[in-house]
């Protein structure tokens, strides 16, 4: 008899065949049914075989299928007959389980084409089995819920919602909009919920409703990288309405202009510095504008929230009328959104973090050349390797009087009785540092 090359011990090997590029092994199970499914009655007989291909995991650069010669019984007491039950094997598919797992764990990492090239079905086969296995990961996975939650969105075909937990910088949940009622319904089914203590996002109404309904007691924080974008995008707004009327050689004098504009004073060399000098004076606008773009980021250097609103009602009555529209963006949003965006100067929550983490899930979903959203998700969220778990430590209690009673009846050569509490593992999400490495060696 060969080798049982299958390292499956319920399992002998008949025969080998091997091709170029698969393995045909003929075998059959080592242990005869010994009573019927149906009655329990352990009066069956022999009623012929048939046999099955099974697909196992690739082995030696070829594809294996197994043909098990399967034992049918019938049972002489209900007259019942049946197949014996393979081990190993999946229930609902002709593979095996070690199969199924590893096709799970490979597509997190690998393209579906690729792995069902490697281990011979089709691709609809892999997409089906990754999504079960991620339909089991979603149930025994569980991540810490944030006490501080960020809240964004990612332009995948539509926004989709993104939420991190903001004190540990890991990916915590991917939704598929970012609607209310699925951001909401999302918050629901959070464990602890009341933990939560504050929500950086953007300014994007449904999540300020969705977590007034659901997190009451959580502080809302308008992140100041939303804010201060504003500011930008309205002194663009002046450049590029500027340079409209500029002949071709005003524009070359303004060579490199907004990439100059766009940056802080005290980062500008001394050329730039010098550059802007000279367009502020041959264009007062522009340079009113970027005066007002740095007035507006120093109202985010106060101490104190009552120092914020004086610096920003400052900078409101500083606007020249022929640049107001231009600036009316930013202040109708702090005018909406002010109860949120000063919380800022007493909570400095920041969702950069999960700015970093769209940019991840940007990179990923063009490598995988469209990647469907599950797909993305689950390779984000599950990656093997990527999750920040942390052993948490049970809190030292005084031990009470029955313990010491338990102590005393102890001689100094017999054993204590344990006391000792297991820790419990807390997985706070997928770590956006890993996964960015991660994503840099291809592992995604």
């Amino acid at each position: 008899m060969p080798t049982n090359i299958l390292n499956l011990v319920n399992y002998a090997v008949l025969s080998v065949e091997n091709t170029d590029y698969d393995y045909h092994i003929k075998a059959e199970t080592k242990t005869i049914p010994s009573q019927c499914p149906t009655c329990n009655s352990k009066a069956i007989v022999s009623f012929g075989r048939r046999e099955q291909l099974i697909k196992d995991l690739p082995m030696h650069g070829r594809r294996v299928g197994i043909y098990v010669s399967t034992r049918r019984m019938k049972c002489t007491a209900c007259a019942k007959t049946f197949s014996e039950i393979l081990p190993d094997v999946d229930d609902k598919r002709a593979m095996t389980k070690r199969l199924l797992e590893w096709i799970g764990k490979q597509a997190i990492k690998r393209t579906f084409s690729s792995i069902a090239e490697e281990v011979g079905i089709t691709e609809g086969t892999v997409r089906i089995v990754f999504n079960d296995y991620i339909n089991v990961l979603e149930k025994t996975i569980r991540f810490e819920t944030p006490t501080w939650m960020g809240i964004d969105e990612i332009y995948l075909i539509k926004p989709r919602g993104v939420i991190t937990n903001i004190r540990n910088n890991t990916a915590v949940e991917i939704l598929k909009d970012r609607n209310k009622k699925t951001v909401a319904d999302y918050l629901y089914r959070l464990k602890d919920r009341d933990d939560v203590q504050y929500v950086a996002m953007d300014m994007w109404k449904p999540y300020r409703d969705a977590v007034g309904d659901v997190l009451p007691q959580a502080k809302v924080v308008v992140d100041k990288f939303h804010v201060v974008r504003m500011a930008n995008d309205s002194m663009e707004r002046v450049r590029k309405s500027m340079k409209a009327d500029l002949t071709l050689k005003q524009k070359r004098g303004l060579m490199h202009d907004r990439f100059v504009l766009l940056r802080r004073e005290s980062e500008l060399t001394d050329q730039e510095s010098f550059n802007l000098d000279g367009w502020s004076k041959n264009y007062p606008l522009l340079g009113e504008a970027y005066r007002l773009k740095e007035a507006f980021f120093g109202i985010y250097d106060a101490k104190t929230q009552q120092e914020a609103m004086q610096r920003y009602e400052a900078w409101r009555k500083s606007i020249p009328a022929e640049l107001y529209s231009y600036f009316l963006p930013v202040v109708t949003a702090w005018s909406n959104w002010q109860p949120c965006i000063v919380e800022y100067f007493n909570h400095p929550v920041t969702n950069a973090y999960t700015e970093s983490l769209n940019n991840l899930i940007r990179v990923t979903n063009r490598l995988g050349r469209g990647y469907s959203f599950e797909a993305l998700r689950a390779k984000i969220l599950f990656s093997e390797g990527a999750h920040k778990v942390i052993q948490s430590r049970p809190k030292f209690e005084r031990r009470d009087e029955s313990m010491s009673m338990n102590y005393a009846m102890f001689s100094l050569g017999d054993s204590l009785p344990s006391t000792r509490t297991v820790e419990k593992a807390k997985n706070y999400g997928a770590d956006l540092s890993t996964l960015a490495r991660m994503i840099e060696r291809g592992e995604i």
